[in-house]
C-alpha cells in the first residue's frame, strides 16, 4: 500500500514539475500559461514533497524537492531581472499612469470606475476593455479632452486612451488576426519632452503562437520609436514567462520587482501579474501600485509614476 502511495504521489508531482521545467530545454506554447505560475507550482510541489516524505518516507521525494526548489528560486531570481534603478536626472519630469482591464461586460461599475479614474490624477489612462465605461465617456472627457478609441481613432471600444495633453500621432493598431485593434499608440509633449505612449491587450498565451508573433510584431514598433517609451495593458501573461522575458530584452523595457498581483481576483495577492506597466529610458519606471478595489472587474487596475527625461 505504501509503495503504491508513494508512486501515485511521485507521478503527480513529477508531472506537474516537469510541466514547469519544459521551459529550459524548449519554449513550448501551450504550457506558457503554465509558466506563468511557475513559482506557484514549485512551492506547491516542494510542500507537497514534505508531505508525503514525512507519511511516506521516500528518499524519491528529497530528490523532488530540491527539484521543487531550483525551480522556485529561480522564479524568485527572475522577479529581479529587467527591475528600474529609480535613476533619473534633476530635471526630470513626473507623469501618472493608470491601467485598467475593467471587463466588457461590467457597465454596471462605469460609475465608479469613472470615479477611480478621475481620482487617481492620472495623467494618462489605459482602459481594456473600455466597452463598460461608453456610458461615462462625456463626464471622462470634461478631465481629460483627449483620446484614442471607442469612437476616436476607431469605431472599436475595446481599448480606450484618456490624456490631459494633446495626443499627436495617435493611432490604433493590430498585432495579430486573432486580437484586431488591441494595440494603441501615441505621443504626448511633456513639457517639451516627447513621451512615447503604449497600450495593448494581447491574446491569451494559450492559442497557438499568436501570443509570441505579437510580442514580435509589438517589438518591431516600439524599437522604431525615438526617446522615452511608456508601456502598459493587459499581457495575459507573467513577465518570467520566456516570450515576455524575451520581449523585455530586445526593446530594453523596465519594470518593478514582484509586481502586484492583478488575475485571478479570488487569488488576491497571491495571485500572478498578468497586467504590467513597463518604462524605456529615458523614462524612469519608480513605483506600480494595484488599485484597492476590482470594482467589479475580473482584473486589478495599476497605477504607475514615473520621472520623465529628455533623451
Amino acid at each position: 500500500m505504501k509503495a503504491r502511495l508513494t508512486c501515485i504521489a511521485s507521478m503527480a508531482i513529477i508531472a506537474a514539475l516537469f510541466s514547469i521545467s519544459i521551459r529550459y530545454v524548449r519554449d513550448f506554447w501551450l504550457l506558457a500559461f503554465v509558466n506563468s505560475f511557475q513559482l506557484h507550482i514549485a512551492v506547491l510541489a516542494a510542500l507537497a514533497c514534505i508531505i508525503c516524505f514525512l507519511v511516506l518516507r521516500s528518499r524519491l521525494f528529497v530528490a523532488l524537492l530540491a527539484w521543487s526548489l531550483v525551480l522556485a528560486a529561480h522564479a524568485v531570481s527572475m522577479q529581479y531581472d529587467f527591475v528600474t534603478d529609480r535613476q533619473y536626472p534633476a530635471d526630470a519630469k513626473p507623469f501618472r499612469l493608470m491601467s485598467f482591464n475593467v471587463l466588457r461586460e461590467n457597465r454596471r461599475s462605469a460609475e465608479s470606475i469613472a470615479d477611480a479614474i478621475l481620482s487617481s490624477q492620472a495623467d494618462v489612462v489605459y482602459i481594456m476593455e473600455a466597452a463598460a465605461l461608453r456610458s461615462v465617456l462625456p463626464r471622462l472627457q470634461q478631465t481629460y479632452p483627449h483620446r484614442l478609441g471607442c469612437g476616436a481613432g476607431t469605431a472599436s471600444c475595446d481599448l480606450l486612451m484618456l490624456s490631459k495633453r494633446p495626443l499627436r500621432d495617435a493611432r490604433i493598431g493590430t498585432l495579430s488576426y486573432v486580437s484586431p485593434e488591441r494595440a494603441g499608440f501615441a505621443q504626448i509633449d511633456l513639457g517639451g519632452v516627447t513621451l512615447n505612449l503604449a497600450q495593448v491587450h494581447l491574446t491569451k498565451p494559450y492559442f497557438d503562437e499568436n501570443h509570441g508573433e505579437e510580442l514580435l510584431n509589438l517589438s518591431s514598433v516600439l524599437r522604431s520609436m525615438q526617446g522615452p517609451v511608456i508601456l502598459g495593458g493587459d499581457f495575459n501573461s507573467a513577465s518570467v514567462v520566456p516570450d515576455m522575458r524575451r520581449f523585455m530584452e530586445n526593446v530594453e523595457l523596465e519594470k518593478v520587482s514582484w509586481e502586484p498581483a492583478t488575475w485571478p481576483i479570488k487569488a488576491g495577492r497571491f495571485g500572478i501579474a498578468i497586467d504590467h506597466v513597463f518604462a524605456r529610458k529615458p523614462a524612469t519606471l519608480i513605483s506600480v501600485q494595484r488599485m484597492p478595489n476590482n470594482l467589479g472587474s475580473n482584473h486589478y487596475g495599476l497605477t504607475a509614476d514615473f520621472m520623465i527625461a529628455a533623451e
